[in-house]
């Protein structure tokens, strides 16, 4: 195969799988995200966009690594109770339905920077649906105000969700340099998230019968040992402590402590998403050895002088158009590698942190997230597209209109 030829294939591939993996159960193939990215992998491979070695250098075991130690961190609290307990917290809690919505936001907010976002969304979607139904409150507000909050939380730090850890990977911030410069816009983002969910929100809620169907349960025990190895690991980051093997210290002193083979943990860990991840790896890597990205950025290069107000809309405009057309995780593994180029890198990555994540807001579909809220609440409320595309796209343009900004007066 020529090497003209061989651009156009690997470029098609390369649309083909995105469109599968942008519209995961588009009719042509419905396979899902997971599968139709490791098969556009293996098609690279096979019509030698990337030779096999190539393949495997190409996926980065440390943004795997880190993943499967999050999720299974995450598990070993959901163990410990702390999920659970804040159901009956909340269920027990003498809070308004309003004062309610606002602890939502920044407890998915607070947690989704310290855990990934995804697995927030998956444990804290049945505490959100138990303490609505149990307090005979509507439930698309607090969905909504999960699913956003989650996504604008996770923006803080270079573990909240999967982009940011590639760009941990990529960039030239640190686990505290991301969060000094980031952390103060994602929490300014997360209060304009609240202030949006009470005038959206607060007058049918004010309006509301709040019966209680039923009595909240036992107060149940806490262990405090999954939360204390939780917090030293926090340390570890902030004090620049490798992020991956940080978090799996934590992990192996858990499951130590246990003294019993994990099943559980390892049963909650996301493995259709790894494969994902890996996959990606090897798809981009074939799309980049086109030159086609490179040569599209020169172009694009000259309008991205980020030291001028023009320069951070267009990166602005092109991060948000970009991760919700190809999702933010393709997003940034094309884009992260051509941002050193730039007139500030660190105000590049930290802008692209924050942007691919807060885009993830704009739709339903846009972040893994907000359709984990939908599946995971459907017995009890279908969250639809339309009802939340009327918040989302409000949400999404605020909190940017606030958290940019932030993030160019720090860096």
């Amino acid at each position: 195969m020529s090497g003209g030829t061989r651009q156009v294939v690997t470029t098609a591939i390369f649309v083909v799988t995105y469109l599968l993996i942008a519209w995961p159960q588009m009719r042509a193939l419905p396979v899902g995200r997971p599968a139709a990215a490791l098969i556009g992998a293996v098609v690279m491979v096979a019509v030698g966009a990337l030779a096999p070695e190539a393949a495997y250098d190409a996926i980065d075991g440390n943004t795997l690594v880190l993943l499967v130690a999050l999720m299974a961190l995450s598990s070993f609290l959901e163990q410990a109770g702390l999920f659970e307990r804040l159901t009956e917290r909340a269920c027990r809690t003498r809070l308004s339905p309003t004062a309610l919505l606002d602890a939502l936001v920044f407890v998915a907010g607070g947690l989704s920077a310290l855990l990934l976002n995804d697995t927030v969304c998956l444990f804290l979607t049945p505490v959100v649906c138990s303490v609505c139904v149990r307090r005979g409150l509507p439930l698309g507000p607090y969905l909504l105000a999960l699913a956003t909050s989650s996504n604008i939380g996770s923006a803080a730090t270079l573990v909240g969700n999967p982009q940011n850890i590639l760009i941990g990977s990529l960039g030239p911030l640190d686990f505290a340099g991301y969060a000094r410069i980031v952390a103060p816009a994602a929490l300014a983002g997360l209060a304009a998230n609240a202030l949006l969910l009470r005038l959206a929100f607060g007058r049918a809620l004010r309006a509301s019968p709040g019966a209680r169907v039923d009595s909240p349960a036992a107060d149940t025990r806490l262990q405090p040992a999954p939360l204390v190895i939780a917090l030293v690991v926090a340390v570890g980051y902030a004090l620049g402590f490798h992020l991956a093997f940080t978090t799996l210290v934590g992990v192996a002193a858990l499951i130590a402590r246990g003294r019993s083979e994990p099943r559980a943990m390892f049963a909650a860990i996301d493995w259709p998403l790894i494969v994902f991840f890996a996959a990606l790896f090897v798809v981009v890597a074939a799309f980049a050895s086109t030159g086609f990205p490179e040569a599209a950025w020169r172009i694009a290069a000259p309008h991205l002088v980020l030291a001028e107000p023009r320069g951070v809309a267009w990166l602005t405009a092109y991060t948000l158009i970009g991760s919700n057309l190809f999702s933010n995780v393709p997003l940034v593994m094309l884009t992260g590698p051509l941002l050193h180029a730039l007139d500030s890198p660190v105000r590049a990555f930290a802008l692209l942190g924050f942007v691919s994540t807060v885009a993830g807001n704009l739709t339903l579909l846009g972040s893994v997230a907000n359709l984990i809220v939908a599946e995971r609440a459907r017995q009890h409320h279908e969250l639809g597209f339309v009802e939340y595309l009327r918040f989302g796209v409000l949400s999404t343009l605020v909190v940017l209109a606030v958290g940019v900004p932030i993030v160019c007066l720090l860096t």
